[in-house]
């Protein structure tokens, strides 16, 4: 297979399961609620349908910034489809594409106008605070296996054994991480939080919320695949699409049982949880 066969093929396997986790996230948080719950399909037929959808711009959006960060948007993950499943690339640079996608979250919230987006703008910059502590689970990896070369990586746990037995408290940080990026009542996303309507979407309408419906399934389909990865090595297909099920079953109970937190309360947890894991997980290496 030619390496744009298999990208497109990759792009398009992370957009369909991503869409469907989504579905499945959702049909475990309305079962818990004791409510129904929509199609596990969901969204995949809402991205369809706005492509359908007239697109219209608000007289407030900075133009053309106000459609191309939608495109940006998606662009971004499909590179992360690229790095990641497609070439096993360096770590480092899937995390400088987390990194990008928050300021793009910033950038797409104030390209609109809305006082909703705006708010969930300013957010996204106060949610970094926390989240980048998270990020020193590169450091923790480094330490570790001595690379950030994801090939290597599967590498090292296949002679080693799965990362995952020896730094638990690491995978707990990127845990926290996938919930803090969880869409649908997360505790921790304080960016797409119900309060400010939907965030640094709520004014796109059309072909650009598609887009960035494609670019919400991506981005799901990547913290899991990422995380699998990273803390159990080498998996077959059917491995990947159970783990990722499984995770996506778990962050969706949490998400229903949870309290949405206030922003304060949120970074702060994110900022302990992180905490925790960079001491623990250097005592566990260099201690025990």
């Amino acid at each position: 297979m030619n390496l744009m066969a298999d990208i497109l093929l990759n792009v398009t396997i992370a957009f369909l399961v991503g869409s469907v986790l989504f579905g499945i996230q959702r049909k475990v948080m309305a079962r818990i609620q004791l409510r129904p719950g929509p199609p596990i399909i969901q969204h995949l037929l809402h991205t369809m349908k706005f492509f359908i959808k007239e697109t219209v711009f608000p007289k407030t959006a900075a133009m053309p910034f106000y459609v191309v960060i939608t495109v940006i948007l998606c662009a971004i993950w499909v590179a992360a489809v690229i790095v990641g499943p497609v070439t096993q690339g360096p770590l480092l640079l899937l995390f400088a594409i987390f990194a990008i996608h928050k300021i793009v979250e910033h950038n797409a919230g104030s390209s609109s106008g809305s006082p909703y987006g705006k708010l969930s703008c300013v957010r996204a910059v106060f949610s970094a605070a926390a989240e980048l502590p998270l990020f020193a689970v590169l450091i923790i990896i480094f330490l570790q296996t001595g690379t950030m070369q994801l090939s290597t990586i599967v590498a090292y746990q296949a002679e080693h054994g799965a990362l995952i037995f020896t730094l638990p408290l690491a995978a707990m940080m990127f845990i926290a991480l996938i919930i803090s990026k969880s869409y649908y009542y997360s505790p921790l996303n304080i960016t797409l939080a119900k309060d400010i309507v939907s965030g640094f979407e709520t004014e796109h309408f059309g072909m650009l919320r598609g887009f960035i419906m494609i670019s919400e399934a991506i981005t799901w389909y990547m913290l899991l695949w990422v995380f699998l990865t990273v803390f159990f090595g080498a998996l077959s297909p059917l491995m990947y699409l159970i783990g990722m099920v499984i995770l996506t079953a778990l962050i969706g109970a949490v998400n229903a049982l949870t309290p949405i937190l206030n922003p304060n309360h949120s970074v702060m947890t994110e900022i302990t949880l992180a905490f925790i894991g960079i001491v623990g997980s250097i005592i566990m290496m260099f201690y025990i």
